[in-house]
């Protein structure tokens, strides 16, 4: 017997928004802003955002810049990838703040300045050793050295870096990359400053400066890998039960027969697979939880179909939802059984599972 069931992701939005005053107690007086690249995490930007009580926002790209803003009309907006000459008109349009990350993209913006005669706010990304997006320490001196000139017709409003290991508050590189964070505020004209996102924030006051801007924590992560995660659990990935099947000892469940069962086993089979996200590692080891206890997947994640062996729980029935992450099991325990992280696996979820916002603010 078989019913139409589909999956779905759920956002708590109440949860969201206790995650943002966890980081908001923990800054004190500094003020947080909200990551919210990659559609706030793969989470819906739109459905997310009600939660969020801040008034700055972070994003990568310059589409999620225009979309955020049409949904803030007030909100201050800093696009990390910066200002390339064809982003100029779009990010002067909608009021955005680009992270300019080298020489040539502050010529750019500070041509934008003089052309329209007027002041242009700026963010700057120093690159305190992460070799990624930011001014590297040749073109900071040059800065340094003529900023009068090249900051000429703009507006500091803020100079940013980012840690290599914020989630491990062990690693020797977080002081060694505040300590060129510092040097390089004192070469540059004062602005406000910021270097902690959600792991850095937890490494104290001295990673503070004026903002913070947690992105993962936000949304159920874990700021600090192999410690115990402070945040609320914010998404869940459920699916229901479509099939169940009895599958006699020696009989093969999925493509290439990767599981053979060792006893009479009873297989539930569920509507979420790799083309929703679940990656096909999975296969290896991972799990579900399933009326309250866990059981394995068998057999191969396929492109719609995740296959579990549900035979030592007593009681399931075809529309039994199976959690594959949530409160019943951590997304970061999760991510890790599909060979992942959970950034990866957040925002590898596919547009066709529904997101479901559930609680208030």
């Amino acid at each position: 017997m078989a019913i139409t069931g589909a999956a779905r992701i759920t956002v708590r939005t109440a949860s969201l928004a206790a995650n943002l005053r966890y980081f908001q107690a923990r800054a004190g007086v500094v003020p947080v802003a909200a990551v919210v690249k990659a559609d706030a995490y793969g989470l819906g930007l739109a459905g997310v955002l009600p939660a969020l009580s801040c008034d700055t926002f972070f994003v990568a790209r310059l589409s999620e810049a225009v979309s955020l803003r049409a949904l803030k009309p007030q909100a201050r907006i800093f696009v990390l990838d910066g200002a390339c000459a064809d982003a100029v008109a779009a990010l002067v349009t909608h009021n955005l703040i680009p992270v300019l990350n080298s020489l040539a993209e502050i010529a750019v913006w500070q041509g934008e300045a003089k052309r329209a005669r007027t002041r242009l706010e700026a963010a700057l990304h120093v690159d305190t050793g992460m070799n990624r997006l930011g001014l590297p320490p040749d073109e900071l001196a040059i800065l340094s050295a003529e900023a009068g000139q090249r900051l000429e017709g703009l507006s500091l409003t803020l100079v940013m870096s980012h840690l290599a290991f914020g989630e491990d508050p062990a690693a020797p590189m977080n002081g060694e990359q505040l300590s060129r964070f510092r040097a390089a505020l004192a070469s540059l004209p004062p602005a406000p400053a910021s270097l902690a996102a959600s792991g850095g924030i937890l490494l104290g006051t001295d990673y503070h400066f004026d903002l913070v801007r947690p992105g993962i924590g936000l949304y159920g992560g874990a700021p600090h890998t192999g410690h115990a995660n402070p945040m609320q659990p914010v998404v869940s990935l459920t699916a229901p039960v479509l099939q169940l099947r009895q599958v006699a000892p020696g009989d093969s469940v999925g493509y290439c027969a990767t599981f053979r069962a060792a006893r009479p086993s009873l297989i539930a089979t569920i509507p979420l697979g790799y083309a929703d996200g679940v990656m096909r590692i999975a296969s290896r080891g991972a799990g579900a939880i399933l009326k309250g206890l866990r059981v394995p997947i068998v057999g191969r994640v396929s492109m719609d179909l995740i296959t579990l062996d549900v035979t030592d729980l007593p009681g399931v029935a075809v529309g039994d939802m199976a959690e594959l992450f949530g409160p019943g099991l951590p997304v970061d325990e999760a991510a890790a059984e599909w060979g992942t992280i959970s950034y990866e696996l957040l925002t590898g979820l596919s547009r066709r599972i529904p997101r479901a916002y559930e609680g208030g603010a």
